[in-house]
């Protein structure tokens, strides 16, 4: 069999979890069986994409494809030019907007359309749910639709996409950089008595993250000894900044943004900390048990495929803050409970989640989609 040519496309607005996920796919592909390039949109608000720098690292090309304004359809050209002057077999897209141009194009050029959901936003913005709903209508004209969870998949099956287009490749992500971690010395980690509790991931309104600050301000005033440190950024930002002036305790929170230190920062942490709404699989989650560091979080779908109540962190149900507060204070202060639990929920994510295994699973599908 040739080997083929995969074109992964994205319309990028940072270094989030699907931006980490088309790497680490991209990252254990084989090179021998396929290609795996990268498009991505240019827009007013991206003009330094951290994906491009690391693509550029692996063997692919990357084609970077100007926007003149939020959705401009003249992408789908620049697209099909892409695919034709490059041989590309299949388009691999990953977010609502990119799955609109990428089907679009996929069908004008010719070729097979593979769409991987990676969640869902809930957002009240109209034009964003307007664009969200668009998105979603094009499971239906997708050859494959490959969603990051079980949990996804229910959901995909509502806007019709038919059974035998529907494939569920279980999440992975790329280990080696925690594991390069975990062996060097960490100068962030607290010291004495106290403790880091800490969240990574996009400031976006389905990660919820007020429910983080308001649990956070209810143990503070217990204990003195503890901090919040918040990794990212997104729309949400500012209007936490402006809430957290209103705390008590607001000195002893930190908003960090991106870090090229994230995983030392991450290995810094006593309690990582989830409080969303909605999730596909967090990557975040997956790095926080993969480095070793205890998790107490709501128990929403996407979260419950990586933990495990009482056996591989804590979960309460999801907006019970009080019962949530309790975990962490279980979790900060019970060392034996703690490392009880992060090395099981280690072990488990480093056997059922590598970029290996589900590189070589999409490799599969992509050779099937072909000869099909």
């Amino acid at each position: 069999m040739k080997k083929l040519n995969v074109l992964q496309f994205i319309c990028s607005t940072g270094f989030y979890g699907a931006e980490r996920w088309v790497l680490a796919l991209a990252k254990y592909l084989n090179p021998q069986e396929v290609n795996c390039h990268l498009a991505v949109t240019l827009e007013s608000n991206n003009d330094e994409l951290k994906i491009v720098g690391e693509f550029n690292k692996l063997n692919g090309s990357v084609f970077q494809l100007p926007m003149s304004n939020r959705f401009d359809l003249k992408v789908v050209d620049r697209l099909v030019e892409v695919i034709k002057s490059n041989d590309i077999d299949i388009i691999h897209t990953h977010g609502y907007k990119s799955d609109i141009l990428g089907l679009l194009a996929a069908k004008k050029a010719g070729i097979k359309i593979v769409i991987t959901p990676h969640g869902f936003e809930n957002g009240l913005d109209y034009k964003l749910r307007l664009f969200i709903w668009l998105g979603c209508q094009s499971f239906r004209f997708a050859d494959i639709v490959a969603p990051l969870s079980k949990a996804l998949c229910n959901d995909v099956r509502g806007f019709g996409v038919k059974e035998k287009r529907l494939v569920y490749v279980q999440n992975g992500v790329d280990l080696s950089e925690v594991e390069e971690q975990k062996i060097k010395e960490n100068t962030l980690k607290s010291v004495g008595d106290n403790k880091r509790i800490g969240f990574v991931g996009q400031m976006i309104s389905r990660k919820n993250i007020k429910d983080i600050l308001d649990i956070f301000e209810s143990l503070a005033g217990k204990y003195p000894n503890i901090t919040l440190s918040l990794l990212g950024d997104g729309e949400s930002r500012v209007e936490l900044e402006e809430y957290t002036q209103s705390l008590s305790h607001k000195s002893r929170i930190e908003f960090l943004g991106f870090r090229d230190d994230r995983l030392e920062l991450l290995q810094s942490f006593d309690l990582f900390v989830m409080t969303s709404t909605l999730e596909g699989i967090p990557r975040c989650l997956m790095e926080a048990t993969a480095m070793g560091v205890p998790v107490a979080a709501y128990n929403i779908a996407g979260i419950d495929q990586l933990i495990e109540h009482e056996k591989t962190g804590l979960l309460a149900p999801f907006g019970e803050k009080e019962l949530l507060l309790g975990y962490w204070e279980d979790l900060l202060f019970n060392q034996d409970k703690a490392e009880q639990l992060s090395l099981a929920a280690c072990e488990f994510v480093n056997a059922n989640y590598s970029g290996k295994r589900m590189a070589s699973e999409y490799t599969t599908l992509f050779q099937d989609l072909v000869k099909g």
